[in-house]
């Protein structure tokens, strides 16, 4: 696998290459960094700035004055061990202030592959991975013109390349091989300046000075900058990494007149972005929103620095509750009303290293004494952000918030042993025999995918993940015969997994495979973007107690357990893609949980949009979720009998976690393990067919729920019934070819 280490940064498990500590050296390692001398402290800015004169919402009330959104990385809504409360169960000021105020949908999905950058860049942009470039996420292959694939990351700066010789296309790609139009642009525009904090691809997301880095691209070859990242890469990531505000235009903005602000080009921008500015990094925001200081405060009140004690970017691990949410208040207070923030997973215990100034990182089990330390502090620091907001007049009066996650995870460990006092214990050692691997094991089984295979498959490289993407060398077609039987071999994979275990104590052997697609189905799955050189040659949905990669995880052996990675995600289990989204705010109806709206990602962003009286220069593939509305404040267009329906029918043929992609993933994996070609062709052709017919209509209902929300284009009833019943004719066929 290539590996450009300057871009290996750690968010999410983007590269799986984080140094794993057991929960001893963990502790240790916080406690060593008591008393670290911070390099640059800080005092509370005097007073709260009122926002940029300029910034115009244009809600119908006006009543809107600041937007707070916020996305955790794998934090749960439901119960990942009967007897443990779950994530946000054990917050309960951010759950009582969710469902208190506003309405929590808690059957929300995220998108595949369901990981971090394509959760978060569905929901910033409200497309599908087709349209917004990472439908493999969080990092993918290329085929550069040799035909052997090349590994990236998803995560760069918006603007950036996949590769600046061997796929110059952007990273970020839409129809037509565009740049994504950016999610600050109608904000600021308004006259808004929009504030980001560890959210993907809107700051920088590497101090890399190569041809391809964020502090090339962004600073230039040369530059301040980019001296100081190439002469010390820690501190360019510390300075220059993970906090950025995109400007407006306004006289208030925070970029008026700072000598820090730098252009913030967007060339593809639909309408077109010219004379725009931005502050990238914590050495240009950090003085702007604490009135002068270097440091900006978490919600304790204590300074935020890297790993070893200087003020800045704590690193994408260390965006903790704290930390995040003292960014976002910081911001708010002090001039910046629009804020986007992300907050990293619960579920890992990320200590800082002072060796390394870096985080590393132990997986905790459900229960657990860690896991549940760090979700009451967690807790802790909402409480302290929602009273310090509210004392400074931000409040869900004048605040819309949006609060949500990437993904949900797949916890792969056996069941913790309960300890006096509560806390349950897990057994973090490496375990090689799977048949006798303890019962209270952690950790995923970790899987040489070609030591698993056949000899005499073709050369291949693979996507990291519980659920790999496939790209074999030379980028054959799909009815290729060596791909075929790849397939197949694939598709027959089975294995030990110390996690199932029959009546007796023994541990069962299980299929590896739950799905497969090629190229047609990834088409129907959104898994196909403007982009054909990033395209897979097929897609395996594994097993999500595994994990699968190309080299033996432990020395002379296939498969094994190590404790550093519990938490599984990218697969097509429920409990994977079934996530949770609260809207709070002005306009906002108090139902409280809502259980049974069916809901995804994408429409995140027409939601925000309708109530901000904002709109983007593209057609969302969301909705608007008039479930969530006052009657007031939903669109006149969306008020019709059948909408509810119409929303209904478009997600279930459209969403990659909807009835007729659940249909696909079956008929698919038909296809692709039968060893009847004539099988294979048939089944593939209808889907080819269908998928065809499928996005013809999806194209007809979304551009009519855009016209109604934005353009106040009524939907014709008669019309909208036969969408909604062509929508179901669909999955009946597709669900008819398995």
């Amino acid at each position: 696998m290539q590996l450009d280490t300057a871009i290996d940064n750690t968010r999410g498990e983007s590269m799986r290459r984080r140094t794993v500590l057991t929960l001893a050296a963990v502790a240790a390692a916080i406690a060593a960094l008591v008393g670290v001398q911070i390099a640059s402290g800080r005092t509370e800015a005097a007073a709260t700035k009122p926002s940029a004169q300029g910034c115009d919402l244009g809600t119908k009330s006006n009543a809107i004055k600041h937007v707070i959104y916020l996305q955790f990385d794998n934090t749960h809504y439901n119960r990942d061990a009967p007897n443990v409360a779950s994530d946000l169960e054990q917050m309960p000021h951010l759950l009582n202030f969710l469902q208190g105020n506003g309405t929590l949908f808690t059957n929300d999905h995220t998108i595949l592959i369901s990981h971090t950058a394509g959760g978060i860049l569905s929901s910033l942009t409200g497309l599908y991975p087709d349209r917004q470039g990472q439908t493999v996420s969080n990092s993918y292959d290329f085929y550069p013109a040799s035909k052997i694939p090349a590994f990236t990351s998803s995560f760069k700066y918006w603007t950036n390349p996949v590769d600046p010789t061997g796929d110059t296309l952007p990273n970020m790609v839409t129809d037509g091989g565009k740049n994504t139009p950016a999610p600050w642009v109608p904000f600021t525009r308004a006259g808004c300046d929009v504030g980001g904090v560890g959210t993907a691809n809107i700051e920088l997301e590497n101090a890399s000075t190569a041809p391809s880095g964020d502090v090339t691209r962004v600073f230039g070859a040369g530059s301040p900058e980019w001296n100081e990242a190439a002469a010390n890469p820690q501190l360019g990531q510390t300075d220059f990494v993970g906090i950025a505000v995109h400007c407006s235009q306004s006289s208030t903005s925070v970029c008026a007149g700072n000598a820090g602000a730098k252009p913030d080009p967007l060339p593809d921008e639909p309408g077109g972005y010219n004379g725009f500015q931005a502050l990238y990094g914590t050495k240009y925001v950090d003085p702007v929103i604490t009135g002068g200081n270097a440091c900006v405060n978490d919600t304790a009140g204590q300074p935020i620095t890297d790993p070893v004690g200087y003020c800045g970017f704590p690193g994408f691990d260390g965006m903790l509750a704290k930390n995040t949410l003292g960014y976002v208040e910081q911001m708010q207070e002090n001039g910046v009303p629009v804020t986007y923030g992300y907050i990293s997973d619960a579920h890992d215990l990320h200590a800082p290293n002072q060796t390394t100034d870096a985080y590393v990182s132990s997986a905790t089990g459900p229960g657990d004494a860690n896991h549940l330390a760090q979700l009451k502090a967690y807790d802790d620091a909402f409480a302290a952000f929602f009273d310090n907001l509210k004392a400074h007049g931000i409040d869900q009066h004048n605040t819309l918030f949006v609060v949500t996650v990437d993904e949900g995870d797949h916890f792969a460990g056996g069941v913790g042993m309960p300890q006096s006092g509560g806390p349950l214990v897990y057994d973090h050692r490496t375990c090689t025999a799977l048949a006798t691997c303890p019962t209270n094991q952690i950790g995923e089984v970790t899987a040489n995918i070609k030591g698993l295979l056949p000899a005499g498959e073709p050369g291949f490289d693979i996507h990291f993940d519980d659920a790999p993407t496939f790209y074999v060398n030379g980028q054959p077609t799909p009815t290729d015969p060596t791909v075929r039987k790849l397939e197949r071999d694939v598709g027959g994979l089975t294995s030990l997994d110390p996690y199932v275990r029959d009546s007796s104590g023994t541990v069962q052997t299980v299929p590896l495979t739950t799905a497969l697609v090629d190229t047609v189905g990834e088409k129907a799955l959104h898994m196909v973007n403007a982009d054909p050189n990033r395209t897979p040659t097929f897609t395996m949905f594994g097993n999500p107690d595994f994990f699968f990669q190309t080299s033996n995880p432990c020395t002379g052996v296939t498969e094994c357990v190590t404790g550093g990675f519990a938490w599984n995600h990218g697969d097509i289990q429920q409990e994977i893609g079934n996530t949770w989204v609260g809207i709070v705010g002005p306009g906002v109806d108090n139902n409280g949980i809502d259980s049974t709206t069916w809901t995804d990602h994408t429409n995140v962003r027409p939601t925000m949009l309708s109530l901000l009286g904002l709109k983007d220069d593209y057609i969302d593939d969301g909705r608007v979720l008039v479930e969530a509305l006052a009657k007031k404040a939903t669109p006149d267009g969306l008020t019709g009998p059948t909408v509810r329906q119409l929303g209904d029918a478009y997600e279930q043929v459209n969403a990659p976690f909807g009835a007729f992609s659940a249909a696909v993933l079956k008929a698919s994996t038909k296809a692709l393990e039968s060893a009847d070609d004539a099988t294979y062709t048939s089944i593939e052709g209808s889907l080819g067919s269908l998928t065809t017919q499928r996005d013809a209509l999806a194209a007809h209902i979304r551009s009519a729920l855009n016209g109604a929300a934005f353009d106040g284009q009524a939907i014709n009833q008669s019309q909208a019934q036969s969408w909604i019943d062509q929508a179901n004719q669909l999955i009946t066929q597709a669900n008819a070819l398995s």
